[in-house]
């Protein structure tokens, strides 16, 4: 049973043989000699050719790896270099010090800004400076030793002042464009001045009057101060407490002051247009021929009229110009020839006009009075002073000199002034009389007036109230609708 079974294994292999040679015939037809015998297909196959020659192919393989592969490393060795000797020389070389870097010391300066009522001395002590800190920072302030008499509110002084409590330093505004810094620290005093970038940029406000002036102008965006600047420019031409109306308008071109980029206060007026009941005024700043800066009308006649219309900041008119009215003291019917003005007691009286002081005593009836004579023919008469100022009988007075202050001497019922204007000795109604007008510029000055200032500053006056009005045009036709 056992020859059996290895029968069928034999019958296997050779089947398995033959479909290996038919499957690789082209194969065994060539190497046929190397195994095969040629013999019948029952015949064995012997492989002893064949496990000879794979023998001496890998004899032969074996051999040349054992040559190649150590020639082929040796050869991707990289060549030794032999070392070559140097021999060292002492070689003497300059000494390099490094640099010690520092940092730069950054200067302690306080700041201190100027208080209502302080003096400089206040200013220094407070710091714990001495009196002899302050001569010293005087006496080695050069050209800017004015600033240093003439403090104000708001005024910045910055001290460096040293371990020791010592000033070492201090700076402040010489003026608005440049800065002076006077140094102690050294052993010569030193000052210096740095200029400030400094530039104006015009602003423009227009109103109309509600209610009051200050309410309209606070509404356009203008401060308190250019409202007083602003009266100030048509107070010859505006009675600001009886003569306001509603419905009276303004416009104004101003400027605003910025230092170093920031901003630092309030310019002056450019250019003004005011509508008091219809009438139209107008101011225009311009330099003069002399280098001063000045008002003018649009004809070229200088806002500043020869006379004041009201010599004195007043609440109310108490009494008017009239040709008879009971006397509030007397009971007697007489005339009242001038304008009383009632105003706080000390409230300063100024000249109308330039001229001379005429008469400065007691008179009866009026107190304390004061007489300026004009010229030939026009004086001014205040009465009821408190008290006088230092002018003097024969001195020459300017228009806005204050000559003396409100009160209620002589015959009078509270605090007022008493106010005349005479032609050639006849007293005239103040708040009526013409006034003489001012003489316009010169012609050379009237022309670059007109020009340069008038023809542009017109245009934008009345390009600015045109705006207006169309925009109070549109806002009435969207209510309407």
């Amino acid at each position: 049973m056992a020859d059996g079974k290895q029968d069928a294994r034999s019958v296997r292999k050779q089947a398995i043989r033959r479909k290996a040679q038919r499957r690789h015939s082209h194969f065994y037809e060539r190497c046929a000699h190397w195994s095969f015998n040629g013999q019948g297909e029952g015949t064995p196959i012997h492989w002893h050719r064949e496990r000879w020659i794979l023998a001496a192919t890998g004899l032969l393989i074996t051999l040349l790896s054992g040559f190649l592969i150590p020639a082929w490393a040796t050869a991707m060795k990289p060549v030794a270099v032999e070392p070559v000797e140097h021999t060292l020389l002492p070689l003497a070389l300059p000494k390099i010090v490094a640099p010690t870097l520092k940092a730069p010391a950054v200067e302690d300066w306080r700041v201190v800004q100027v208080r209502p009522g302080q003096t400089l001395s206040d200013i220094f002590q407070s710091q714990g400076l001495s009196l002899t800190d302050l001569q010293t920072v005087v006496d080695n302030a050069g050209d800017a030793k004015a600033a240093l008499h003439h403090i104000h509110p708001g005024q910045e002084f910055d001290f460096l002042i040293g371990r020791n409590g010592n000033l070492e330093g201090i700076r402040f505004d010489k003026d608005e464009a440049t800065r002076a810094i006077i140094r102690l620290d050294s052993n010569a005093p030193s000052v210096a001045t740095v200029v400030r970038a400094v530039e104006t940029r015009e602003q423009v406000a227009h109103g109309v009057i509600e209610d009051s002036l200050f309410a309209a102008a606070n509404k356009a965006g203008l401060s308190n101060a250019m409202v007083i600047k602003l009266a100030d420019l048509f107070k010859y031409d505006v009675d600001f407490v009886q003569d306001l109306r509603v419905g009276d308008s303004f416009t104004v071109i101003y400027d605003n002051v910025y230092r170093d980029g920031a901003y630092l206060h309030e310019g002056d007026i450019v250019a003004a247009e005011f509508v008091n009941q219809g009438h139209r005024y107008t101011a225009y700043r311009f330099k003069r021929a002399d280098g001063s800066d000045g008002w003018f009308s649009e004809d070229g006649r200088p806002i500043q009229k020869s006379f004041l219309r009201i010599p004195v900041d007043f609440t109310r008119i108490s009494s008017p110009f009239s040709a008879a009215r009971m006397h509030p003291i007397l009971g007697l019917m007489r005339a009242h020839k001038g304008v009383d003005y009632a105003a706080p007691t000390g409230t300063p009286i100024h000249a109308a006009g330039d001229g001379v002081i005429k008469y400065r005593a007691w008179m009866n009836g009026y107190g304390n009075f004061v007489i300026i004579q004009h010229d030939s023919h026009i004086s001014t008469a205040y009465g009821h002073m408190s008290r006088f100022a230092t002018e003097r009988v024969g001195q020459h007075v300017h228009q806005g000199d204050i000559i003396g202050y409100v009160g209620m001497t002589g015959l009078a019922t509270g605090p007022h002034l008493h106010y005349e204007f005479r032609v050639d000795g006849v007293q005239r109604n103040p708040q009526t009389v013409t006034l003489p007008k001012p003489e316009p510029l010169p012609g050379a000055q009237m022309a670059k007036f007109e020009s340069t200032v008038v023809k542009p500053q017109l245009a934008r006056l009345m390009g600015i109230d045109n705006n207006y009005k169309l925009a109070q045009a549109e806002s009435t036709k969207r209510s309407d609708d």
